[in-house]
């Protein structure tokens, strides 16, 4: 079942939280309220330009094409994205013969929906290593939360008894190796750091000699939030790869850029210039409570073939989600429209 069949589902089911089960457990259950709060201020804003849209609608003719497309970046959708989703949008309306303002309007979000889909099946998932500590590398700018995103990544695995460590690899900027600590004594998790201005790739040496030694399952390894001196980032962080490989050839089995939703497309323009310096396998998008640009979701899926693997969608620890298209899609447009058989 593809990704539009199961918001179908969502929509048309007895309880709107039974997206895969036909009945849902009570963490199923927080999820989707985290995802109904969090997504609030994105919602709003998509619902009430595309209500706007369809408010005045009279007819399809190139002046509604020319408004949807307005709209659709207003929306934070991205260039692209839009593009292809008018044009989707066209060929559908041809096809079925549509004309009447709902339906044009139902079309949209079952476009919006399976240009997002890709035709791909499954659940975002983190890779682990089920032979020794899993290893995972955070990049990103200075001020994203990507500090505060490894601190509740930590949590995430101490609260399920997990035995983490944290390391402190950006020496440049004694503000984050402070940060970490911080988080390191409230968390009860122990962070290996090292000189300041030092090499980083000691830190990350020593980081996964301790891991592995002392029988952690989990190394989670900061790194320096800076993009403009590529050459620079880019040997910093293969001399960290290759240091990581020696010891565990299959690591690190994530490198995970963390960006700052609220930015919008600027977080989109961040993820493609780290794409071409780093071999990165996932992103995370903080701040997305805050914020009403969330529809660069659609932006970074369409132009990156990465995945959004974690969401932020609050200031709680436990607030830091594995990704679901199918949750954040459904609040997104439940309020536009509700999909029928």
């Amino acid at each position: 079942m593809g990704l539009f069949d199961r918001i179908k589902q969502a929509f048309t089911g007895e309880d709107p939280a039974l997206t895969h089960q036909t009945k849902s457990s009570e963490e199923e259950k927080i999820i989707f309220e985290k995802y109904d709060k969090g997504v609030e201020k994105t919602r709003k804003t998509f619902s009430q330009k595309m209500n706007d849209l369809f408010a005045g609608f009279r007819e399809v003719d190139e002046d509604f094409f020319d408004d949807l497309e307005e709209t659709l970046i207003m929306s934070d959708v991205g260039f692209d994205m839009t593009l292809a989703l008018s044009d989707a949008v066209r060929e559908a309306i041809q096809r079925k013969g549509i004309t009447q303002g709902e339906e044009v309007k139902q079309t949209v979000i079952e476009e919006l929906i399976r240009i997002y889909d890709k035709g791909e099946e499954g659940k975002v998932v983190l890779q682990e290593n089920e032979e020794g500590p899993t290893v995972y590398l955070f990049v990103g700018v200075n001020g994203v939360g990507k500090t505060t995103t490894i601190a509740k990544m930590a949590y995430r695995y101490a609260s399920q008894g997990k035995k983490v460590l944290l390391a402190a690899g950006d020496t440049f900027r004694a503000g984050a190796v402070e940060q970490l600590m911080k988080w390191g004594e409230r968390l009860d998790v122990p962070v290996v750091i090292g000189k300041e201005n030092g090499d980083p790739s000691a830190v990350v040496y020593d980081a996964m000699k301790k891991a592995q030694t002392e029988g952690y399952d989990y190394l989670l390894i900061d790194t320096a939030g800076r993009l403009q001196n590529k050459v620079n980032l880019m040997n910093e962080l293969e001399k960290m790869n290759r240091v990581i490989k020696r010891e565990i050839p299959a690591a690190p089995h994530e490198t995970l850029l963390v960006l700052d939703a609220t930015t919008g497309q600027n977080a989109l323009v961040q993820a493609k210039e780290f794409h071409k310096t780093v071999d990165l396998t996932g992103l995370v998008l903080t701040k997305l409570d805050g914020t009403a640009k969330g529809g660069v979701i659609f932006a970074i899926r369409y132009e990156l073939d990465l995945p959004v693997k974690l969401i932020g969608l609050g200031e709680a620890m436990d607030d830091l989600q594995i990704f679901s298209a199918e949750n954040f899609i459904y609040q997104l447009v439940r309020s536009v429209v509700e999909v029928k058989d």
